[in-house]
């Protein structure tokens, strides 16, 4: 992909206040020179999850911010995540949690209010920081085994990589 068209799809906006650029924003694949670009089969389904979970969570609560969404197979590796990792097919997101209880309403929300995939309030023990990850599925009628399974942990430790998605934004 050349520059000017990369730099086109950065910009796009995927829904009124999520752009790809921030979707797939990564420290550390800047550190070590990924390309962490999506395909467009991946682009429709950070958009997917941006419409479904995100942009209802941002009007409920005001801004918010991403942490970690779209990772190629590199970067996902670099960040210690799981090999079938959601990330990687752009159905998750990691979202930025102020305070344990701002965390506590926003994961309230989405389990009482959204559809979603899979819901984990994650912390590091060693540290105390915390995050939400949600993911999103498209359902499909051809395919039900692929329709969200609505799986929410509201107290997940983190593995011990996790410290490096801290950093992610």
């Amino acid at each position: 992909m050349n520059k000017q068209s990369k730099t086109k799809i950065d910009e796009r906006m995927l829904t009124a206040h999520f752009s790809l650029r921030e979707m797939c924003a990564s420290g550390t694949a800047i550190r070590l020179g990924i390309e962490n670009v999506p395909d467009e089969a991946v682009i429709k389904r950070l958009q997917q999850l941006c419409e479904h979970v995100l942009e209802p969570l941002r009007q409920r609560f005001g801004v918010i911010r991403i942490t970690s969404g779209y990772r190629c197979e590199r970067l996902n590796r670099a960040v210690g995540g799981v090999k079938n990792s959601q990330h990687l097919r752009g159905e998750a997101a990691d979202i930025h949690v102020s305070d344990i209880e701002v965390g506590r309403k926003m994961f309230r929300f989405i389990k009482e209010n959204l559809e979603f995939d899979q819901l984990l309030f994650e912390h590091i023990r060693e540290n105390g920081v915390c995050w939400l990850h949600v993911s999103y599925r498209n359902p499909s009628p051809f395919l039900p085994m692929k329709a969200n399974r609505r799986q929410a942990i509201d107290n997940y430790v983190a593995p011990p990589k996790a410290e490096e998605l801290k950093w992610e934004y």
